[in-house]
């Protein structure tokens, strides 16, 4: 059994904690410095991780293979595996004509101002995508969408990338919470109810910041009145579903509650005119012989298949447990008392993937789609989605390469070794788990268990941190290559994710440092508000 090794450069952490961050350095700067091709930034951290892993961690050269071989098949299914079959719905209502309907629905029924039309798709409506889909399907429909509209390509990534923050702990029906509440011993529902503490905050500031970024604070004057609406719904359907309802339906229920509020409340109150701010499409322009109305139909039927797939426990049908070849308990963690280190990937031929697919079909049957249009939306998903499927396999791998030789683990622990400093730095971790693996989900099974080791060494709540473990990934999500990988697959800048991770990195350590504040103040000045777990 391979034992990892925490400190393999000369017996120290400090020296060992640089050597294990140079794969992530080496991607962040081809990304956001050199702005190359995030599959070619993704394939050098892959080169970088196995040398280190190999040469510096002493894994053997048999394990890397078996590591990288699992991440990149858990990049293939389940996640890709979404991706592609929300492009293949998004492809579908374009064919269709009723991702036009749904851009004459906006322009008809919502005010004539860019800023509004910003917070009601992006935040609004690509929560509740997040929420049922996650893995930044949300990121490529919001974004063509208003692409669409008339919005620039880059600034529109951005802004998407930006709001697809909040609805990512609770996305997929709440998957990253019960993970958490697996890998730490604590209850899923008090991890729940305490990220329903934190995320709230950011979710009431998340439109204020977007628009102050947008238009300064001329436009955050105008529009103030809707971006409470909006943010304020969204925060308070977050906080309640997730203490007192069902956190699995935390996301789903939030932006439902927060789209129909300030649609309605958009009903009542109107920004003043502004040219400036203008929608450069004012006039339907789609098919007339389809009803705007229908443009809501393949997100009605999404959002209704994946709840009811869901409720019914339809993916646990057929699951099939593999124990990866050559890796399954072959590794000891050593930060973990030397516990085996499982390699078990959960084959679930009726995942959310599945359910997808099956939404896609139903809404092309339903909008009478000929077989052979269908045929074209296959190819047109395949022609967007190869570049991003290439690109989350290499970065996955890494994530699992770095999991499985140690090197992770070295940065956990010197993170955890800095004291004081843990309390605005805990966040961080998250946020590069989910940076690197693209899946608040992932980023909880690497580090939720370190956070609560190191809470109880430092005399912190374990709870509060394991639930910050799980806030401070949302933030990275909107600088993973993942992400932003299958958010170009349908604009124009297929190539340039450089470009978009530049822009999004500032305000990404921004709302990531603003988090760790808020986690500081419920340490120290209310620890009140933090949930008290029955005795068992």
């Amino acid at each position: 059994m391979f034992k990892q090794l925490l400190t393999p450069v000369a017996g120290n952490l400090a020296l060992s904690f640089l050597a294990a961050s140079a794969p992530i350095l080496v991607v962040l700067v081809l990304l956001g410095a050199l702005r190359r091709p995030a599959w070619q930034a993704a394939l050098a951290g892959l080169l970088a991780a196995l040398a280190i892993a190999v040469g510096v961690w002493r894994m053997p050269a048999g394990l890397a293979a078996a590591s990288v071989a699992n991440g990149a098949v858990f990049a293939l299914w389940p996640v890709m595996w979404i991706v592609v079959n929300a492009l293949l719905l998004y492809n579908i209502a374009v064919r269709s004509g009723r991702f036009d309907a749904f851009r004459d629905w906006i322009v008809t029924h919502m005010p004539n101002d860019r800023r509004v039309v910003l917070v009601v798709v992006a935040f609004c409506f690509g929560a509740l995508l997040e929420g049922v889909a996650g893995f930044g399907t949300s990121v490529a429909i919001a974004s063509s969408l208003l692409i669409m509209i008339g919005f620039p390509a880059l600034d529109t990534l951005v802004f998407v990338l930006i709001f697809d923050t909040s609805p990512v702990a609770f996305g997929a029906l709440g998957v990253p919470v019960t993970v958490l509440g697996a890998v730490t011993g604590l209850p899923a529902s008090a991890l729940a109810a305490m990220i329903g503490r934190q995320l709230p905050f950011m979710a009431l500031i998340l439109p204020f910041y977007v628009i102050g970024l947008y238009g300064g604070w001329r436009s955050i004057r105008a529009v103030w009145p809707m971006l409470l609406v909006a943010g304020g719904t969204f925060a308070a359907g977050q906080f309640v579903a997730s203490n007192y309802l069902d956190y699995t339906l935390t996301d789903v229920l939030a932006s439902m509650v927060s789209l129909a509020a300030t649609l309605l409340f958009l009903r009542v109150w109107r920004p003043a005119l502004d040219e400036s701010h203008a929608l450069a499409v004012v006039a339907p322009g789609g098919d007339a012989t389809v009803p705007a109305w229908q443009g809501w139909l393949p997100w009605l039927i999404i959002s209704a298949t994946v709840i009811a797939w869901t409720t019914f426990k339809v993916a646990r049908i057929g699951e099939a447990s593999i124990h990866w070849p050559a890796l399954d308990n072959a590794i000891s963690i050593t930060l973990y008392n030397d516990k085996p280190y499982a390699a078990v990937w959960a084959f679930q031929p009726l995942a959310t993937g599945t359910a997808i697919l099956l939404a896609a079909l139903i809404t092309a049957a339903v909008v009478r789609l000929s077989p052979r249009a269908l045929m074209g939306c296959i190819a047109d998903t395949w022609a967007q989605a190869w570049k991003p499927i290439v690109t989350v396999m290499l970065i996955i791998a890494v994530a699992y390469l770095m999991n499985y030789s140690g090197m992770a683990y070295t940065l956990g622990k010197g993170v955890a070794s800095t004291g004081a400093l843990f309390v605005l730095l805990s966040p961080f971790l998250g946020w590069f788990a989910v940076m690197l693996s693209g899946s608040d989900t992932s980023g909880n099974a690497l580090f939720g268990n370190l956070q609560v080791v190191a809470a109880r060494q430092l005399h912190f709540n374990p709870l509060l941190f394991a639930a910050a473990n799980s806030s401070g990934g949302v933030m990275g999500k909107m600088i993973s290559p993942q992400n932003i990988s299958t958010g170009v697959a349908v604009t124009d800048l297929a190539g340039q994710e450089g470009k978009v991770f530049a822009r999004t990195f500032v305000h990404s350590v921004v709302l990531t440092l603003i988090l760790g504040l808020l986690i500081a103040a419920q340490q120290y000045l209310a620890p009140w508000i933090i949930p008290v777990i029955a005795p068992r």
